[in-house]
């Protein structure tokens, strides 16, 4: 740079005679480092005249054109030097929840939270923003810088329902995010009221059957209404769907016998089965849950074309670098490796599983055909 700038201050300085430069700055063009190549180009382009963009005489402009060079080298490689010598992570974390604290999404989160960042060496911060089906924590993460500081921990009601359920949605799973790594998937259930003369699945389809319209069911999250559309899509039958603003009105109403049947999450309403106030009929999981080893899933049940999948995952903004996003990746898969975090999280309704930022992305593309083929058959309103 001091030499380039020597070499513009001797040119105005003597006899001089004009020479363009375009084919050095385009030689500079395809250099990469953008921002220093940008000053060794001002260093070549200065001129007296903005008429004749450089004025030279004899062989100074080669000598110029070089220094000018040298600094764009040894200006990309310092500038460089912080980012590549800095060892991700170098500060906190933040996990966006989009649960409030105390369910069972955020103390999933905060149980792997905790191993990986350990493994990374620095604290994972769990940021809960609740509201719009997820959509909110979702637009924060999306905008966030991606540097991998700021990451989302995103379900099916966000990554899934949001996009499907709208007419002109906030963002695009697939191309809006990065994804990261695969976590596993939430217990949901099919529970009835004890007084239905339901024992199992077949039982409450025909039931409804033989009861038309008589039935109802509860639903205070997105699975829960896409699921049992599917049902009746799946077997014919004729139920009323009612809506609630979340789990706990839901499951009141259930225990009440205001609803006949609804499907939530196991913890908060496992208590009551045990008491007897609920009946659980089947899992919505690829295997039996080792907190209810008795309850089939959908397809032992007789229903293996129910495919909706209550899930969560770690995703990042879009344009994440793929090292960082590779090492992400790695600690959350192996942190779900561990059977002490996988206890743990059995023990709270959720079935552990890693992947890799592929297989998470090929699953965020299938859920999303799926939601949208049930919504549009099953013929729910877009918003």
């Amino acid at each position: 740079m001091i030499c380039g700038i020597r070499s513009l201050r001797n040119a105005r300085a003597a006899r001089l005679v004009p020479m363009k430069v375009a084919p050095a700055v385009a030689f500079l063009d395809e250099l990469p480092h953008a921002r220093t190549h940008k000053v060794a180009k001002a260093v070549l382009w200065s001129s007296q005249s903005a008429a004749d963009p450089l004025i030279a005489y004899k062989g100074g402009v080669m000598k110029m054109f070089f220094c000018a060079v040298t600094a764009l080298v040894l200006g990309g490689f310092l500038g460089a030097v912080p980012a590549f010598a800095q060892t991700y992570p170098a500060r906190p974390i933040r996990l966006i929840v989009s649960f409030p604290p105390g369910g069972t999404a955020d103390v999933v989160a905060r149980l792997l939270a905790r191993p990986v960042g350990q493994a990374l060496g620095q604290t994972i911060v769990v940021d809960n923003r609740a509201g719009a089906d997820g959509a909110l924590a979702a637009v924060i993460a999306m905008n966030a810088a991606p540097d991998g500081y700021t990451l989302f921990f995103g379900s099916n009601s966000a990554m899934s329902a949001v996009p499907t359920l709208h007419k002109a949605p906030p963002y695009d799973p697939r191309t809006d995010f990065t994804p990261v790594s695969f976590t596993g998937r939430f217990t949901f259930f099919l529970f009835v009221h004890p007084a239905l003369p339901a024992k199992t699945l077949s039982d409450l389809i025909d039931y409804a059957r033989a009861n038309p319209g008589k039935l109802n069911y509860g639903s205070g999250n997105t699975t829960g209404i896409v699921t049992m559309a599917q049902v009746k899509l799946l077997t014919g039958v004729d139920m009323t769907h009612i809506p609630y603003k979340g789990d706990a009105p839901a499951t009141a109403d259930l225990i009440a016998g205001r609803v006949h049947c609804a499907i939530m999450t196991l913890v908060p309403a496992f208590a009551l089965a045990k008491e007897g106030k609920l009946r659980i009929l089947a899992a919505l999981l690829s295997k039996r849950s080792s907190l209810a080893p008795d309850v089939p899933t959908m397809a032992e049940a007789g229903m293996p074309g129910v495919s909706v999948v209550p899930w969560v995952g770690v995703f990042g903004p879009a344009k994440m670098p793929k090292d960082v996003t590779a090492r992400l990746s790695r600690e959350f898969s192996t942190a779900l490796q561990r059977a002490d975090v996988l206890d743990q999280l059995a023990r709270n309704g959720f079935e552990g599983q890693g992947s890799t930022p592929a297989e998470l992305a090929a699953h965020v593309k299938e859920q999303m055909e799926v939601w949208g083929r049930v919504i549009r058959d099953a013929g729910i309103p877009r918003e």
